[in-house]
């Protein structure tokens, strides 16, 4: 293991030289990112026991440092190029910015990740990566850097700030990869009644992110998690089926959710965005975007690259630009650069009832 203070430097070092869009002119004044290992961008290289971490090789090859920094890709992910189109800097992992190398430099108003691979709306969800920030701590932690805000801006000061900030929720793929694994959970609920207690779930930690100032938010549903590497694994490389309708039971709650809570609530004003129909496209018609492997994994070791997570001595495919997925269960670079397109800009197809463009005018 890295030392902290080690780990601390790698990340100013990135987060110095390598400001993504800040050519551009700033449209937010910060973005504040909850969620998971799509958008995760280091927190969990900070967890001492957490096994679910990309500080290792292939992970980062197409970075601009061509390292790993704990974003689980080959290059960038959603969260970078959510700030690229936005003009500001990627935000940075909370845990970085309180480690004991940068915690008098600190500052939590440019935005901050709190985003864990691993983690879940519901706490258990990460039992078998060991540790993670679920996303009740996330916002436990949004809790507290709002404190600090406050004190440094002023109540006033802080919620003119965080009213014109987006807060991006990318999370929900790890607690149904839970219950499709786990039989007690299975014993426990139906499929129905599950997805129904995430929305529920969902709309109580949105709330508090609510009552701590936050206005505009950019919410992604779930993939196609049925046609991940690891699951097409296991049914003979062909997509899951119960997985991806579940999936699409899920979204619809999340938007029924969504709805019902910008109802109950003054100012809110949300983009969600159809992750489902933008990687279900990929898949169908991969030639049209570029993509020529739609079923296996660039990383990894045994049929489909999938057997195996992507580790040091796996294997990598050369070109990383036709691959749909990157490593068993997450996106190429390539593909999270085409998501983040359509939820910038898309039609009412992909994002809606506005896209993130539209959110952050209004």
């Amino acid at each position: 293991m890295e030392k902290k203070s080690s780990v601390g430097c790698l990340f100013y070092l990135i987060y110095g030289f390598f400001i993504f869009g800040s050519s551009k002119a700033e449209m937010v004044p910060a973005v504040y990112v909850f969620g998971d290992s799509l958008v995760d961008v280091g927190n969990n290289n900070y967890l001492t026991l957490s096994i679910a971490k990309a500080n290792h090789r292939h992970y980062g090859i197409d970075f601009p440092t061509h390292k790993p920094t704990g974003r689980f890709s080959n290059g960038k992910n959603a969260a970078d190029f959510v700030a690229e189109k936005l003009g500001l800097a990627t935000s940075p992992p909370y845990l970085s910015l309180t480690s004991k190398a940068n915690k008098n430099s600190a500052t939590f108003m440019d935005g901050v990740s709190f985003a864990s691979a691993g983690a879940g709306i519901f706490d258990g969800s990460d039992e078998r990566y060991r540790q993670s920030i679920p996303l009740t701590k996330q916002v436990d932690y949004y809790s507290i850097v709002h404190e600090e805000m406050t004190r440094e801006k002023g109540a006033d000061g802080l919620q003119k700030h965080l009213s014109k900030s987006v807060f991006v929720v990318v999370i929900g793929s790890n607690d149904l990869f839970a219950y499709f694994e786990s039989s007690d959970l299975r014993k426990k609920s139906t499929p129905h009644q599950y997805v129904d207690s995430m929305a529920f779930s969902l709309k109580l930690q949105l709330q508090r992110l609510y009552d701590h100032g936050g206005r505009k938010f950019e919410i992604a549903g779930v993939g196609t998690l049925g046609c991940c590497p690891e699951f097409r694994l296991k049914n003979k490389t062909e997509c899951v089926v119960e997985v991806n309708y579940w999936s699409v039971k899920y979204n619809e709650a999340l938007q029924s959710m969504l709805m019902e809570w910008q109802s109950e609530n003054g100012g809110i004003i949300y983009s969600y965005f159809d992750t489902y129909a933008a990687i279900n496209d990929l898949i169908q018609s991969p030639a049209s975007y570029g993509f020529s492997e739609v079923k296996g994994a660039c990383c990894g070791l045994g049929e489909l690259n999938a057997r195996a997570p992507c580790l040091p001595l796996s294997n990598l495919c050369p070109n990383r630009q036709d691959h749909i997925f990157f490593d068993q269960f997450h996106p190429t670079e390539a593909a999270s650069r085409i998501f983040v397109n359509r939820l910038f800009d898309g039609s009412s197809a992909y994002a809606s009832p506005i896209n993130m463009r539209q959110l952050v005018a209004a």
